[in-house]
Parts: C-alpha cells; structure tokens; sequence
C-alpha cells in the first residue's frame, strides 16, 4: 500500500494500513501488528490522528480507529493535485515573463521587479489604496509588514465601497493573535474571508489592473517581489483567485448575534473555521489560548455532536448545518 505520493511514507503508511485492519486498537497492538516499537507506534498514531486519518478515544490505554480511506485518503490525494495544478500553471506563466522582469526601463513590459522591502510594501500601498473596486489578495507568511498594520486604511476603503476579498492560508489564520485582533475585526469591517489547508503563493490584486507577488516564498524571499501590469499573466493571477475562492472555506465572524443565532456558541465556531482550515491541534490550541488537553477534548465532543469520525467529516457535516456559510 504506497501512500507516500499523498505525504504519508516508510512507517507512517505501514502504521495507518495495519490500523485499517486493527480498529480499536492500542498502540501496543499495532507496534505488534507492524514490528515495532510500543513507542515509535504511539508517535506515528499520534501524528495520523492530527492529520484526520485516525480518531482516538479516551481511556487507558487510548484505542485507535483508521478513517475510511475512500473520506481521507481520497481527500489528500484531490488537494494535491489542485495544488500542482495551479503550481504547474504559474510557474509556465512565470517561466515566460521571467526575463521581461528585468527589462524595468521599458514602459510597456507586463512585469517590474521590485526589491528590497520598503520597494515592495509601497508598491502594496500604491496598488490597494488605488483601487476603486476590488482588492483581492492570498494571505499567507513570511511578510513585509506586520499582520493588520493597514486595518485602518482596509476599513477606510471598504467604507468608500472598494470591496475586500482574501482568501487565507491556515498558517496565517494560527499566527498568533491573528484571528482575534486582525482577520475577525477584518470581516466585521465588511471583508469577504475564506481560508484554505495552503494557498500556492502571496498575492495581491487591485481592480484587475495590477497585482503583485513574490519572488519566493522561501525564508527570507519576500525581499524580491514582481509588480504586474494589466496582462495575460494578470489574466492568469485572477482566474487562479477565482478558482481557489470557489473552493475555499467561507471564515465566519464568530463573536457576532447573527453567527450565533440558531446555531453553536462563539469558540464553537471559531474551533470549526479552525478545523476546516486544517490548523493542527496545536496551531488551534495557540490561537484560541487553550491547552492542548483542552483542544483535544473540546475537538472530541465536536466530533460527537456532528457524528463525524474525522476532521473532513465534520468540516463537512458542519457546512451541511450552514455552519460555514
């Protein structure tokens, strides 16, 4: 059973395939079942049920059950091949302005380089306080500038009614504070938000005239970055926005009256926004300033009330309930 293409490989996959055959097991049983250490299968399970490919259940010692795999398995393999998709169509659209890039004194190019991060962050400033529309952007690190340091210009030009569309990377979603002090405040402003598991690149888009991304997402990469001009590449920038937006999470705001009415309390729809993201139980635990035995639990009795066996399934039967709408 080679899993390896969808991020499992070597024991991992060895673990989750014994435990498709064993439910309910211990991770003794399972260290049996696959040759191994009580320890090293106790790590492994861990790591599968954070990954929404196996539930645990309390008692000692704690019982392990694989997810069907035609829920999880099916699922990873789908968000893989979206990915490449859309990593196969920007770097053919990249490969072909690459060199028009350093061609900065000719006015009619469809790409500039910008360096260094004043460079980039003015031209951000520039495009979005431009905009008389639409400003639509992927949010995720490393950054230039601090998380929410333009909050206050966002509500200005909302206010003006140029309308806000971002769609989030779980990696900025548990980035800490965040949720609270910027992307919720966001919404109540009039943001539109969705999150995805991991967006393909950082991205900015100003009234489909311009639009800016980095060089590489890399440590230290968001130094360099390529100012777009109304272009084919453009074309290309908003068509992959519309497309990840269509299959993105809708983030609710959660401390509003009418995201409570009729349905679960505040931290409860934090918690899903937070699953559907794919944030790890850690990432969760950060954000919503719980401990992790306490993440882990309140995780547990959501997946009870929604009678789900794994994270996609509760993500899932969450949006069935108009929970994430």
């Amino acid at each position: 059973m080679e899993l390896d293409v969808v991020g499992l490989s070597g024991e991992t996959q060895l673990v989750y395939a014994a435990l498709v055959g064993l439910p309910r097991s211990t991770a003794s049983e399972v260290a049996g079942a696959c040759g191994m250490s009580p320890g090293t299968a106790g790590r492994l399970l861990s790591a599968l049920v954070k990954g929404g490919l196996a539930t645990k259940t309390a008692g000692r010692p704690p019982r392990f059950t694989a997810a069907a795999p035609d829920v999880a398995v099916t699922e990873l393999i789908q968000e893989g091949e979206r990915r490449l998709d859309a990593a196969r169509s920007l770097v053919r659209q990249l490969a072909e302005k690459h060199r028009e890039a350093h061609r900065i004194s000719d006015p009619n190019i469809a790409v500039e380089l910008l360096t260094g991060h004043e460079d980039i962050s003015t031209a951000v400033h520039r495009l979005t306080e431009g905009a008389r529309h639409q400003v639509r952007a992927f949010d995720r690190p490393p950054y230039v500038d601090r998380p929410g340091s333009n909050l206050d210009d966002q509500r200005r030009r909302q206010r003006s009614g140029v309308a806000h569309r971002v769609i989030y990377d779980r990696a900025a979603v548990a980035w800490p504070g965040r949720l609270q002090d910027d992307i919720l405040p966001s919404i109540r402003a009039g943001e539109e938000a969705r999150v995805l598991a991991e967006l393909p690149l950082k991205l900015v888009i100003a009234d489909g005239r311009w639009a800016v991304i980095p060089f590489s997402l890399a440590s230290g990469g968001h130094s360099v970055a390529y100012l777009i001009h109304r272009s084919p590449m453009l074309a290309a920038l908003e068509a992959l926005f519309e497309s990840e937006w269509e299959r993105a999470t809708p983030l609710r705001d959660t401390g509003s009256p009418a995201a409570r009415a009729g349905g679960p309390d505040a931290e409860t729809l934090a918690l899903i926004n937070l699953l559907a993201s794919g944030c790890t139980d850690a990432a969760i635990a950060r954000t919503q300033g719980w401990s992790q035995r306490t993440t882990q639990r309140r995780i547990h009795r959501l997946m009870t009330e929604l009678g789900a066996v794994t994270r996609f399934q509760a993500a899932a039967q969450a949006a069935r309930r108009g929970w994430l709408h």
